[in-house]
């Protein structure tokens, strides 16, 4: 009786594991590791962002949740990248990007007030992409916008090493 309670507490241990958030996603176990990412914050109550209101460019509604939408310059990051801030147990997906952004290497991450995005501030982290998101989804969304000068920056660079 001992051991099919052992065996049945480590097959639901091992069933648990594998239903982790990256799972959910269907993610490549294979993450690449990027180290010192320099991260910021926002939220849609900054000056900048209030006529989007809290819409990212994809759209939808900025997330904070178990998954939190993220900022990227889009050339560098491509809309869909999912990943993950070691140490933080929380999944980031790029659906947002910032004329900020662009040719800085840093990711914007969403918060839902200026105390939380204060709180952050800048700071170098070890992220790993834990799925590339898509370049060409990224120019579908970004040419009919490339009126912005951020915005044909990241067409161009996308463009060119395509």
């Amino acid at each position: 009786m001992r051991r099919q309670i052992l065996l049945l507490f480590c097959l639901s241990a091992c069933f648990l594991a594998s239903c982790s958030s990256s799972s959910i996603f269907g993610l490549n176990k294979n993450a690449t590791r990027i180290t010192s990412v320099r991260t910021t914050a926002y939220t849609h109550g900054e000056s900048d962002h209030i006529v989007y209101g809290a819409k990212t460019a994809v759209g939808t509604q900025l997330k904070y949740g178990n998954v939190r939408s993220a900022a990227a310059d889009w050339s560098v990051y491509p809309v869909g990248t999912i990943f993950q801030i070691e140490g933080l147990p929380y999944v980031y997906q790029v659906d947002d990007y910032g004329s900020a952004l662009v040719g800085t290497n840093t990711i914007d991450l969403y918060k839902p007030d200026k105390a939380t995005m204060k709180a952050w501030g800048v700071r170098n982290v070890n992220i790993r992409v834990l799925k590339w998101g898509s370049f060409s989804k990224s120019l579908s969304i970004m040419k009919p916008r490339t009126a912005y000068p951020h915005i044909r920056k990241m067409v161009a660079r996308i463009e060119s090493s395509s």
